[in-house]
């Protein structure tokens, strides 16, 4: 029954935007994305994941501290978020969109790491938001994903300059700053190099929390499970306001930044920001 509603939704979906827009969404799976730059999201993939979220999502994920977001409505914002599993940003944005925060899933644009792209199913759900392809750091890279340090310099500077120019256009920017999914649930210490992403002054930050995703979407697992899930989110700050009482030192910016994250989380989440 799961099976037969799941194709009734993605074809209602694809008779609504019509074969134009399909066709496009066959055209941005195959286009290559060697560039380390913005990739807009599909009208269809996005609407085929929102029709497809209750069937895979049962239970509604819980939403706590939806207020907050109220004080960065049409704000520069960059999202800072644990990081569970590969659906993640997804799993944001359909809670997100669940209840009613198009003003900030409409404008969600994820930093992303070359295995987004890697796969066919992957690219598809990178589809439903926008992404800037951004190298990994060497600490959390592999196989495929590694580059020299010069390239990853030349790539770095290529995926900062498309985020600043996504925040000039008031996007709302989802970041992971651990850099890497957390193998135990606890969140990791955040990654230094994150701090270039908040140089403008203008730009809020606001802290989110996952609960739940890495049961869903299960590290070494390729398939989807139903399971509990839970995003609170914290207070907005201005990154002004982090700058003033971290000073220039990038480490202690990002470990602000990382204990904001972990106010937003239970205990058994917090790891080394407890």
């Amino acid at each position: 029954m799961r099976l037969e509603a799941a194709q009734a939704c993605v074809q209602n979906s694809l008779d609504v935007l019509g074969p134009a827009a399909v066709d496009l969404l066959r055209r941005r799976l195959l286009q290559p994305t060697d560039e380390w730059s913005y990739y807009p999201a599909d009208p269809v993939a996005r609407r085929i994941h929102y029709a497809l979220a209750p069937l895979v999502l049962r239970d509604q994920p819980q939403v706590l501290g939806l207020s907050n977001l109220d004080a960065v409505r049409d704000r520069p914002l960059i999202v800072v978020s644990n990081h569970l599993s590969y659906s993640d940003a997804n799993v944001i944005q359909v809670a997100l969109h669940q209840c009613g925060r198009r003003d900030v899933t409409e404008r969600l644009t994820v930093v992303a790491g070359p295995k987004v792209y890697s796969a066919l199913p992957r690219r598809f759900s990178s589809l439903c938001f926008g992404t800037i392809k951004s190298p990994q750091n060497d600490r959390v890279s592999s196989g495929e994903a590694i580059m020299s340090a010069r390239d990853v310099a030349i790539a770095a500077r290529q995926t900062l300059a498309a985020a600043e120019a996504r925040l000039r256009r008031n996007d709302a920017l989802l970041i992971f700053p651990e850099g890497t999914r957390s193998r135990t649930g606890k969140l990791q210490v955040f990654l230094p190099g994150v701090a270039r992403y908040f140089r403008p002054d203008d730009v809020w930050v606001i802290p989110m929390g996952l609960q739940g995703t890495e049961r869903m979407f299960a590290i070494g697992e390729e398939k989807l499970a139903s399971v509990p899930i839970m995003l609170t989110i914290g207070e907005a700050v201005p990154v002004a306001e982090i700058r003033r009482r971290a000073g220039h030192d990038r480490r202690t910016f990002v470990n602000r930044v990382g204990r904001a994250v972990a106010a937003v989380l239970p205990p058994e989440y917090r790891g080394c920001y407890e």
